[in-house]
């Protein structure tokens, strides 16, 4: 892939998540959706009140009182302001390894390598926490530019499934795995 010298490399902060950043996650996990999903989820779920949806996933994932040491979500930051997050579960499937579950990035900071520099963050931590693991993940398949981008970073497309999507209907996802992690690590 040919990368343009033009493009603003953006170096993000990078920490693991706690319970202060539910809301935050989760106004950008929703405002996510809107933008990207709409036709695969249902307007009348994006339109309402998917943000209520999505802070009930983070608290329970954040504020919960079960250890979850099997999950990792790391945050990235510019300038103290949650721009972006990725939230991997560890030791997810016995054949693909550690199940990357979330990975979104503020709209108007895409195309800055925030997402890259998510991956290789989460890449260390599965490599660090389960050496032997790969790391894949699903991405719906109508989602060209996220397809596109996980191509970029040497993801394969190993398979399809149709799943039932949040507010009814169906849509098709694509498994990209990468059975070395360490791949993203180091890649722009």
């Amino acid at each position: 892939m040919k990368v343009d010298s033009d493009i603003q490399v953006v170096q993000a902060e990078f920490r693991d998540a706690s319970k202060r950043d539910i809301e935050a996650i989760a106004a950008l996990h929703a405002d996510s959706w809107r933008r990207h999903y709409r036709g695969a989820y249902s307007d009348e779920f994006l339109d309402g009140d998917v943000f209520a949806d999505r802070r009930a996933l983070w608290t329970d994932r954040l504020a919960s009182t079960r250890v979850r040491a099997n999950q990792c979500t790391i945050v990235a930051e510019l300038g103290g302001v949650l721009v972006g997050f990725a939230h991997t579960i560890l030791e997810d499937d016995p054949t693909w390894g550690a199940l990357l579950d979330n990975l979104h990035v503020r709209h108007d900071l895409k195309g800055h390598r925030i997402g890259s520099q998510l991956m290789a963050e989460t890449a260390r931590a599965v490599l660090d926490r389960t050496p032997s693991s790969g790391l894949y993940l699903w991405v719906l398949e109508q989602n060209e530019a996220a397809r596109a981008f996980y191509d970029a970073r040497g993801g394969t497309c190993a398979g399809r499934e149709v799943s039932q999507a949040p507010g009814g209907g169906s849509v098709v996802g694509l498994r990209y795995v990468w059975p070395d992690p360490s791949v993203l690590i180091g890649r722009k």
